[in-house]
C-alpha cells in the first residue's frame, strides 16, 4: 500500500534531522548534550566556556568536586557500620551469681597413695639424684636395680633428664646414666624454640612411638617447673584410667569442705550447693547453681548480706608434688556458664578472711556487620562439649579436644569427652604424650585454626571482683573459735583444727547498681541518605533527580549507544559476507535514503515550517533563492471586450 504524503514527509524528517539527547549516535554527542542540559553547573560550564584556560579550570574544578564527593561518600559508608557505646546504670534487686568453690588439692593424698605410689617413687628418686633430696637412709640406700624393678615401663620411656655444658648429652635422673639426645629443644618457660641451647637445665624427651627418630625435648630453666610438668604428665595418664565414681570418692565431700555457711543473713548448708567433678580440681561445689529452678537474689548490698562460708582445707593431706600452694579456688559466674576455674579462678588463702566485692555488668554487642561476634554460637562449626551457654573459652577448649581426638585418637584428660571417644592413657595410646605436646604447641601458635574459628559472644554477664584480705582468726579469738569449730565438726574431723587448715570467704555485692553496656548503630539509613544528599548538594549542586539522570546517561544510554554501534558493525559485516557469497556488486546507496533514523521523533504530527526548512537539499540542486518577478503579469488587459457607449462619448468630448 502506498504511504500517505504526510507520513512520507514525517519519515523523511526522522531520517534526516540531526539527532540529539539520549539517542545520539556517538558518546561524544551524548556527553555534549548532557553537559548542556544537566542541572550540575560545572559540567555545563565546561561546554559553554570560551577559551582553553577557562575550560581547563572548569574541568579541574569539576573533577575535584567529583573526587571529594567519592571520598566523603566512602567515609560515610565505612562509618555506617560503626557502633556507639551507651552505658546505663540501674538500681534494682540483683540476682546473686553462682559461686563455685574447689580445694586447690583435687584429691586426698592419703586416698591416692595406692594409685600414685610408683610415680611418687620415681619423683623422689629424681630429686635425690639431682638435688640430694632424702627422706631417710633406708630410702637413699636403695639400689638402682631395685628402683628399676618396681618402676613402670612408662617411667623408663619418659625419664627426667639433666643437661650440662651446652651439649646433647643428658643424664637420666632415674638411673644416673648418660645418654645422647636427638631432636628439637623446646624451652617451656619462655615458649621459644631453640636448637641445642641448653645449660644446666632439666627436662624430658618425648618421641613418636611409630618413629623413634621423631623426638621433641622439653626443657625448663627451673627444676621445680620441670618436675611438676613431668609429674602432671604421668598423673593425668593415671587418673584417666580411674572410673569417675571412684574419683568422686577420692575427692572431698561437701561435709569435708564446708564448715559454716550464711547467705543474706540466714544460715545455709550443703543442700544449697551442687557438686560437679572437675578433672583437674576434683569435687567442686557451686552455690546457687540454679539446677533446682530457683535463682537466689539479694536486695541489700554489703558483706553481711552476701555469701559467707568457712572452708576446711586439710593441708596435711595435700599431694606434695602436684600442688605447691594451699587454699581454695573460687569463681563467680552465671548459672548458664561453665566455671573455668583452672583459667580464671581466684585463689583463697588459709588463715585469712577474704572479702570479694562484686560489681555486676551486662554487655550486649551488635553482631555482623558491626562486629565479629556470635549470638548463640550456632554459626560456629565447633561442637559444644560442655552443655552450657556458648563462650569463647568453651569454643577454644572444644576445638582443641576435637583436634586431639582426630590427631591422636583419644581425648585429653582435662576436658570433656566427645561422643564415642575415651581419655588417653599409656596402655591404649602409647603415643598420646608426644602427640598432645606437638598439638598443644600448634594451638598456642594459633596454627590449629581454633582462634580463627571461635568468636566472642555478643551478650555476656560479668562480675568485676575486688578482693581484700585480713588475718583470720585474730590472736585473741583463735583459741575459742577453733575449739567451737572442732566441736561442731567433731563427728567428721577426728583431730584438732589448725587455723592454717581454715579459710574464711565472703562474696557480696558492693552496690546494687546494674551496669548495662550496649552498642547501638551510629548511623541509620535515613542519616546515610541525608549525608549523601548534603555532599552532593555542597560539591555539585546535585539532587536525587540529578543522580538518576547520571545513572541514565552514563550507564543506560552510554551502554545503549555502544551496543547499537556494535550491532551495526555486526550487521554490516554479515551483509558484506552475504554479498560476497552471492557475487552481487555493491549497490550505490540512495542519497535521499542516507542518514540515520531518529527514534526520538515518534509522533505522527505533520511537519512544521521550521522542521521543513531543516530538510537537506538533494545532491546537485542549486541553493534556494528569491525567484525573479514574472513581468508578464504586469501587462494590462481589458476587463471588457466592448467599450460602453457612454465612455466613447466622453472620450470624444
Amino acid at each position: 500500500a502506498a504511504m500517505a504524503p504526510g507520513k512520507k514527509i514525517t519519515a523523511r524528517i526522522k531520517r534526516t534531522l540531526p539527532v540529539r539527547g539520549p539517542q545520539a549516535p556517538t558518546l561524544s554527542e551524548l556527553m555534549r548534550w548532557y553537559c548542556l542540559n544537566t542541572n550540575t553547573h560545572g559540567c555545563r560550564r565546561i561546554v559553554v566556556s570560551r577559551g582553553r584556560l577557562r575550560r581547563f579550570i572548569w574541568i579541574l574544578l569539576t573533577l575535584s568536586a567529583v573526587g571529594l564527593i567519592l571520598w566523603q561518600c566512602a567515609e560515610l559508608l565505612i562509618n555506617y557500620y560503626s557502633a556507639s557505646v551507651s552505658v546505663t546504670v540501674q538500681f534494682q534487686k540483683l540476682p546473686f551469681p553462682a559461686v563455685t568453690i574447689c580445694n586447690i588439692n583435687p584429691y586426698k593424698y592419703s586416698a591416692m597413695k595406692d594409685y600414685l605410689s610408683e610415680l611418687d617413687k620415681e619423683t623422689k628418686k629424681a630429686l635425690e639424684t639431682f638435688y640430694g633430696f632424702s627422706e631417710g637412709k633406708s630410702k637413699v640406700r636403695r639400689s638402682v636395680d631395685e628402683w628399676n624393678s618396681t618402676a613402670s615401663d612408662f617411667f623408663k620411656q619418659i625419664p627426667l633428664l639433666h643437661f650440662e655444658d651446652f651439649s646433647r648429652t643428658a643424664t637420666d635422673l632415674r638411673s644416673g646414666r648418660k645418654r645422647k639426645i636427638e631432636g628439637s629443644v623446646f624451652h617451656k618457660d619462655s615458649s621459644i624454640v631453640n636448637s641445642g641451647d641448653s645449660s644446666d637445665i632439666i627436662g624430658f624427651q618425648l618421641c613418636d612411638a611409630n618413629n623413634s627418630s621423631e623426638c621433641a625435648l622439653y626443657t625448663f630453666s627451673s627444676g621445680v617447673n620441670a618436675i611438676q610438668e613431668w609429674y602432671k604428665l604421668h598423673y593425668m595418664n593415671i587418673m584417666a584410667q580411674i572410673p569417675l565414681e571412684t574419683k568422686e570418692k577420692l575427692s572431698y565431700s561437701a561435709d569435708d569442705l564446708l564448715l559454716t555457711c550464711f547467705f543474706d543473713g540466714l544460715s545455709c548448708d550443703k543442700r544449697h550447693f551442687t557438686r560437679f567433678h572437675h578433672p583437674l580440681h576434683g569435687n567442686c561445689y557451686t552455690f546457687n547453681s540454679g539446677e533446682s529452678g530457683t535463682v537466689l537474689s539479694t536486695s541489700t548490698a554489703g558483706s553481711e548480706y552476701g555469701l559467707q562460708v568457712v572452708l576446711y582445707i586439710d593441708e596435711a593431706d595435700y599431694n606434695p608434688f602436684l600442688v605447691t600452694s594451699t587454699g581454695a579456688k573460687i569463681i563467680v559466674h552465671d548459672q548458664n556458664e561453665y566455671p573455668f576455674i583452672e583459667d580464671i579462678g581466684t585463689e583463697i588463702e588459709t588463715a585469712a578472711a577474704t572479702s570479694i566485692g562484686m560489681h555486676f555488668t551486662r554487655s550486649c554487642k551488635l553482631s555482623k556487620p558491626y562486629s565479629d561476634c556470635t549470638e548463640t554460637g550456632a554459626d560456629i562449626p565447633v561442637e559444644n562439649l560442655y552443655n552450657k551457654s556458648y563462650s569463647l573459652q568453651i569454643c577454644l577448649h572444644s576445638c582443641f579436644q576435637k583436634a586431639m581426638v582426630d590427631s591422636c585418637g583419644c581425648a585429653q584428660y582435662a576436658q570433656p569427652l566427645p561422643a564415642g571417644a575415651e581419655y588417653c592413657n599409656y596402655k591404649k595410646n602409647p603415643n598420646w604424650m608426644y602427640c598432645y605436646y606437638k598439638l598443644h604447641e600448634k594451638f598456642v601458635k594459633e596454627q590449629l585454626g581454633c582462634q580463627q574459628i571461635c568468636k566472642d559472644a555478643c551478650s555476656f554477664k560479668e562480675w568485676a571482683l575486688t578482693t581484700s584480705i585480713a588475718q583470720w582468726p585474730s590472736a585473741v579469738s583463735e583459741d575459742w573459735m577453733l575449739r567451737v569449730l572442732s566441736w561442731d565438726k567433731g563427728q567428721k574431723i577426728n583431730k584438732k583444727l589448725n587455723k592454717t587448715d581454715l579459710a574464711n570467704l565472703m562474696v557480696f555485692y558492693k552496690d546494687l547498681n546494674e551496669r548495662f553496656i550496649s552498642e547501638n548503630p551510629a548511623n541509620t539509613l535515613v542519616t546515610l541518605l541525608s549525608n549523601f544528599g548534603g555532599q552532593l548538594g555542597l560539591w555539585m549542586s546535585c539532587s536525587v533527580v540529578c543522580v538518576i539522570e547520571i545513572v541514565e546517561v552514563f550507564f543506560i544510554d552510554s551502554l545503549s549507544i555502544v551496543m547499537r554501534r556494535q550491532w551495526q558493525k555486526a550487521k554490516k559485516w554479515w551483509n558484506n559476507r552475504k554479498r560476497d557469497r552471492s557475487g552481487n556488486p555493491a549497490q550505490a546507496s540512495d542519497p535521499e535514503s542516507q542518514g540515520h533514523d531518529n527514534p526520538a521523533c515518534i509522533d505522527e504530527d505533520l511537519p512544521t515550517f521550521n522542521t521543513a526548512l531543516r530538510l537537506p537539499l538533494p545532491q546537485g540542486s542549486p541553493l534556494p533563492r528569491t525567484p525573479p518577478p514574472n513581468y508578464s503579469t504586469l501587462r494590462l488587459e481589458a476587463a471588457f471586450t466592448e467599450q460602453l457607449p457612454d465612455t466613447l462619448e466622453v472620450g470624444q468630448h
